[in-house]
């Protein structure tokens, strides 16, 4: 992957595999949330994702699991711009990728209003105004902080085409999440060949038909009272009839895998055949942040890793 990365001109990032893993680890203690890390890697998994919501710093964490595996590469899923001002986040991920070189992807976002106004106390402006002049401002700071160590890699969390475009203009290429493979193949014919792409699909694997379409329901709860995703998804084809809370059983069977571990990971092929360079698989069950190494040892297996 670091070779083609280089030939194309875009920055290298040493993926040990094409498919990784996104993971919310907030509640857990982080000496067994690195043992998880840890054993994602034994896998065979090529990263491991995580997001931030406005609890434990996403940066601190990355350093924390970046510490604790060989060559896992580490990303944000995203790194809430709202929660640290540009020149911190900047100069962490220098840290980041001095320290673990080609190892590191900085994936920011705008988060939502909810979120922002409510929990972080914050303003939430105009979106892509304000990605730009934050992403401006990393760009400002002078090489003197941590010298000669280049930055990582930026992807931007980008639905609409707008913040693709930005995306590349800015940074690095996009983090699709809650996206069908049409989407990531809307998004590099918006890019090109030489920006990175990292798309997530969540998996509803394990247990019976029931117990699948209410982790996938449930999954889909939060998200589906956010503008950002309904106008996402009505931009993928969805109507407002798909919109209910949790989503309809036609939006939560498209956009989550619901069904075996090899449909699973027909889907998440499916993503690299539509020009992802990268899929981070998000395992659902009865709660964000369950232990996700049953589901993903039998997928590993499905998917020859």
């Amino acid at each position: 992957m670091t070779e083609a990365a280089s030939a194309s001109g875009r920055p290298p990032v040493d993926f040990p595999s094409q498919i990784g893993v996104w993971w919310a680890s907030e509640t857990w203690a982080m000496p067994d949330a690195q043992a998880v890390a840890r054993d994602i890697e034994a896998m065979g998994y090529g990263s491991l994702f995580l997001p931030e919501i406005g609890f434990k710093d996403a940066l601190v964490e990355s350093q924390a699991f970046l510490a604790a595996t060989d060559r896992l590469v580490v990303g944000t899923g995203i790194a809430n711009i709202h929660v640290r001002i540009p020149s911190a986040a900047e100069t962490a991920g220098r840290m980041l990728n001095a320290l673990y070189p080609h190892r590191f992807m900085l994936g920011l976002g705008v988060s939502h209003a909810p979120l922002v106004e409510g929990n972080l106390g914050g303003k939430y402006a105009k979106p892509l105004a304000t990605m730009r002049d934050y992403l401006d401002r990393m760009a400002a700071v002078p090489e003197a902080f941590e010298p000669g160590s280049g930055r990582p890699v930026r992807l931007l969390a980008a639905l609409g085409p707008k913040m693709i475009e930005l995306s590349g203009t800015h940074a690095d290429g996009a983090h699709p999440y809650l996206v069908l493979p049409d989407q990531t193949r809307v998004t590099r014919e918006i890019l090109g060949a030489d920006k990175w792409i990292v798309s997530e699909q969540a998996v509803a694997i394990g247990g019976d038909e029931d117990q699948r379409m209410q982790w996938a329901h449930g999954h889909l709860m939060a998200y589906s009272g956010l503008p950002n995703y309904r106008n996402s998804w009505l931009r993928q084809g969805f109507d407002e009839s798909d919109l209910v809370p949790g989503g309809s059983d036609r939006l939560a069977r498209r956009i989550v895998s619901v069904g075996s571990v090899d449909d699973a990971a027909a889907s998440l092929r499916a993503h690299l055949d539509a020009g992802a360079d990268h899929v981070v698989v998000q395992v659902l069950g009865d709660n964000p942040t369950i232990d996700p190494r049953p589901a993903l040892r039998e997928l590993a297996a499905a998917l020859g890793l």
